[in-house]
């Protein structure tokens, strides 16, 4: 992907719409700021625009080069936004002014309330996935000890008696 990355930037040099930044988080000096964006995994993209949150979005199209310029050609740069109301249609214009009508603390109370609902739902994933997975790894040990007290050398003989019996004109292969 690095090369992808790199190819994209020169892309967009001199392009005062769109930066293309390139941040290591496991070196010391980067982990604040990955920590204050969100970053947990590697490789993670995300881009800000007028209408992202402050935070950035995060990026989940494709990783090769061509998919990177074709999103930003259509996504990144000047958009929609009350800052560019000129480049929103009558039902865009309507949402902004609406919601430019409502007092600060009314608006901070919906992203709040809406921030909420998306960590209780990723608290409740993992707390979620935490449990299954102890109810995995408690059936592999089941199974695993089952599997165990079932392979008995009682059985191999009986296998080998089996085998025998099912066919018994059989020779012993010579290497």
């Amino acid at each position: 992907m690095k090369p992808a990355w790199e190819k994209l930037e020169e892309s967009f040099a001199g392009n005062d719409n769109v930066a293309i930044i390139d941040v290591d988080c496991t070196k010391d000096d980067s982990k604040d700021l990955c920590s204050k964006y969100g970053v947990k995994g590697y490789p993670t993209i995300k881009y800000f625009t007028d209408s992202t949150d402050p935070m950035g979005d995060k990026y989940e199209g494709g990783r090769d080069y061509d998919a990177l310029k074709e999103w930003c050609d259509e996504n990144l740069g000047p958009s929609c936004s009350p800052k560019n109301i000129e480049l929103c249609d009558t039902a865009q214009v309507a949402d902004i002014e609406k919601y430019q009508a409502m007092p600060e603390a009314d608006l901070q109370t919906m992203v709040d309330a809406a921030t909420k609902a998306a960590e209780d739902a990723e608290a409740t994933f993992k707390t979620e996935v935490e449990k299954l997975q102890k109810t995995y790894e408690t059936l592999s040990k089941d199974k695993d000890e089952a599997v165990a007290a079932a392979a008995t050398p009682e059985l191999r003989v009986v296998k080998q008696v089996l085998g025998f019996m099912k066919n018994p004109a059989s020779t012993k292969d010579e290497l």
